[in-house]
């Protein structure tokens, strides 16, 4: 069973058997998204064919690209750069004033409580407290502050000085626990206790190795640290059993939320994660790099300072931590803001934030409940249209290493083909104006995002891939 309590039914695809444009065509006149997708700026196929950025006058009308790589960088929204106009404005024409003065004509918070009205919007994206939540940093740097206050291992002799994390974690997590334990003195090749799948074919990680593991190492592991979504797979880990079963030991658990923030309807809180961390610039549609954010559960934020021994969590401190209230006193004594905004170190870029924000502000208008929901009606109806024998036939070149369970999955299909196939398939893609991602030597992933994704992209998708693998077939059989 996965995250979703009682997942919805992912849709009728695989009931209904209809596997004709007509269908898609249903399935888009139904959806009650589908008009988020004009909030978004979509490439068309002449934009990403042009070696300019600039359109030139005389370029005629290019049909929209089909854009399948949200799991690597969300399509822009509308509305940054208005927000981001916004930003310019204010600190025109406000200057330094502008940190903390209110504007009637301006959405935006003052520079001073930007951060703030970010969170506010973040923590529905989480499911968690407005306090719980700090947009902030980056992905990789926001770890490493986290790990520094929840990896305290004990000295080898004494027991708990162990990680356990999967084998093919995302390079930013693995640098980052490798690189922590060393911090510690400790050696990675003995602290790191790492997870492989038990079949290489179909690479997935049940829930039961996972406990097994927890369990067979309990009196070892200071810390479990784990993708909520696997990068390469698509896999949605059970958040709530696993957290659940290390805390049973004593152990504390984090989870990087980098590709399933704003794709799955994340419980943090309810879930009783201990930290987590992710970027913004995926499923988020905050830009490149976009700046990040940080979960703390409310038990590891409190502050009491009359307390003489512990008054808050260790951490990593910084001004932008400090008490808002006399932060701007220079008094030296530090004083943490309860909650996630206590682990924040420098002032965000409000720059930055306006990109956020104007993203976040549309999350907020279609609801992560819905959004999920969508998305499980596009992958089932993806995976039916890749698997459905009416149209490939009883053995395709190609084999899903996604789960099969949509509600063990988020947006995205992982299609690992036959050897040899990968770049004829890439080049005929690119020439249909579709974006996908690769994984070499032989995976793609397709991730429809349900913001700004349609029934007829996957159509579409569906029926160029197939005709690219029968091109890359023929051209191994001549190579052959």
């Amino acid at each position: 069973m996965s995250n979703d309590a009682k997942a919805d039914e992912p849709g009728t695809a695989r009931s209904g058997g209809t596997l004709d444009v007509s269908y898609a065509l249903q399935l888009d006149a139904a959806d009650s998204l589908a008009h988020f997708r004009s909030k978004f700026y979509i490439p068309t196929k002449a934009d990403l064919k042009r070696p300019t950025i600039a359109k030139p006058n005389d370029e005629p009308v290019s049909d929209e690209s089909i854009y399948l790589c949200g799991n690597s960088l969300g399509l822009q929204p509308r509305s940054a750069a208005d927000l981001i106009q916004v930003f310019l404005t204010q600190w025109r024409t406000k200057a330094v004033t502008g940190h903390f003065t209110d504007h009637s004509d301006s959405p935006l918070a003052p520079f001073l409580n930007v951060d703030d009205e970010a969170a506010k919007l973040m923590a529905p994206v989480v499911g968690a407290q407005q306090s719980e939540v700090a947009v902030m940093g980056t992905l990789t740097a926001n770890l490493h502050l986290l790990m520094c206050s929840f990896y305290r291992p004990s000295t080898k002799d004494e027991g708990r000085y162990k990680i356990l994390l999967e084998g093919k974690a995302f390079p930013s997590d693995h640098y980052t626990i490798e690189s922590q334990i060393e911090f510690h003195g400790l050696d990675p090749k003995d602290a790191m206790v790492m997870l492989e799948p038990g079949n290489a074919a179909i690479p997935i990680l049940s829930t039961e190795q996972i406990l097994k593991a927890i369990d067979d190492h309990a009196d070892e592991l200071a810390l479990v640290l784990l993708p909520g979504i696997q990068f390469y797979t698509g896999q949605y880990f059970d958040f709530k059993r696993i957290t659940d079963h290390a805390h049973s030991y004593g152990i504390s658990v984090g989870w990087d939320c980098a590709h399933a923030v704003g794709n799955v309807d994340l419980k943090l809180h309810e879930w009783d994660v201990d930290f987590a961390v992710w970027c913004s610039y995926k499923y988020l549609n905050s830009g490149p790099g976009a700046i990040g954010g940080l979960f703390v559960h409310e038990r590891h934020g409190r502050v009491d300072m009359t307390k003489s021994s512990e008054k808050y969590r260790p951490r990593l401190t910084g001004w932008w931590g400090d008490d808002k209230s006399s932060r701007f006193q220079m008094t030296n004594n530090f004083v943490p803001r309860p909650g996630a905004a206590g682990f924040q170190l420098s002032n965000p870029s409000a720059l930055d934030l306006s990109a956020v924000v104007a993203s976040l502000k549309i999350f907020e208008e279609a609801g992560m409940h819905a959004l999920r929901q969508k998305s499980l009606q596009l992958t089932d109806y993806l995976e039916t249209l890749l698997t459905a024998e009416e149209l490939v036939g009883p053995s395709p070149p190609y084999t899903i290493i996604s789960p099969r369970d949509p509600a063990a999955r988020g947006a995205q299909l992982s299609i690992r083909l036959e050897p040899g196939m990968l770049d004829t398939v890439l080049e005929c893609l690119e020439e249909d104006g579709v974006v996908i991602d690769e994984r070499r030597p032989d995976v793609i992933r397709v991730a429809p995002a349900p913001l700004y994704n349609s029934f007829m992209d996957v159509f579409q998708f569906c029926r160029g891939f197939r005709r690219a693998c029968e091109l890359a077939l023929d051209k191994k059989e001549f190579q052959d």
